[in-house]
């Protein structure tokens, strides 16, 4: 069965205007990408991002995090009705750096998942292992762990995923594309067995040092059916170069 191809970029704390439009600027013929390709830009900047839409239509919108809570007293938190009705497409769940620098928990990282998707906003959940982890062999625990209670009654036609080896994000280190394949393989492995999911119909991302020049070896990987980009994202042209390999 043929999995929806993806490119998302995660902008993380990066980027002024004057940055921005020169990344838009420096898309390379955007009505050709043949993929789902979205930006995750600074909060502040989604709306701006979302105004880019009218050049190039086929551009998704994302925020890098969401809260779990309806409206109320909760102070710098960005209210998944909110998102919606500005127009973004899509949410990160449980990035490694939420995860490590904020303290997120499966439990929490969960929670707005599923608030994402009763808005009908397009959950991306990210997990993965750091390299203690990897290296003592507890590789599949970890991720098996985080994937059964960080999508525990969630739908699984609704959801995208991406897998992050941790030790390999903004490092310049890229798992081989046959340590993200076996990864995926994995992952898919368990939400098969253990959440009962069609994982056929699931695209799984990988994301960890992902950069025009080991896109096309990544991505012609069985199980991997997009990326998650940090760094490679910051540019127009290199990110017209990883849309591109995803369209083909």
């Amino acid at each position: 069965m043929s999995r929806k191809k993806y490119m998302l970029g995660n902008w993380k704390m990066n980027h002024g205007l004057e940055e921005i439009d020169n990344f838009l600027s420096d898309l390379d013929s955007p009505s050709s990408f043949n993929c789902f390709w979205g930006i995750a830009p600074q909060a502040i900047h989604i709306l701006r991002m979302i105004k880019a839409k009218k050049r190039s239509p086929n551009l998704k919108v994302g925020s890098q995090n969401c809260s779990e809570n309806d409206f109320g007293a909760f102070t710098g938190e960005l209210a998944v009705q909110t998102l919606v009705e500005a127009g973004v497409d899509f949410t990160l769940a449980g990035h490694s750096e939420r995860r490590s620098l904020y303290s997120e928990s499966d439990e929490l990282i969960n929670a707005k998942v599923i608030k994402a998707q009763s808005e009908n906003l397009l959950p991306v959940f990210c997990l993965g292992e750091t390299l203690e982890e990897r290296d003592s062999g507890k590789m599949e625990n970890v991720l098996e762990g985080q994937l059964l209670s960080g999508l525990k009654n969630v739908d699984s036609k609704n959801i995208v995923i991406a897998y992050e080896p941790v030790w390999a994000i903004g490092t310049g280190k890229t798992a081989t594309p046959e340590q993200a394949d076996e990864a995926h393989a994995f992952i898919r492995k368990v939400i098969t067995e253990k959440l009962d999911w069609d994982a056929n119909k699931i695209s799984i991302l990988y994301g960890g040092s992902v950069k025009p020049a080991n896109v096309v070896e990544l991505l012609g990987k069985e199980n991997i059916d997009g990326a998650l980009v940090g760094g490679a994202s910051l540019t127009g042209a290199s990110f017209s170069a990883l849309c591109k390999a995803a369209s083909n």
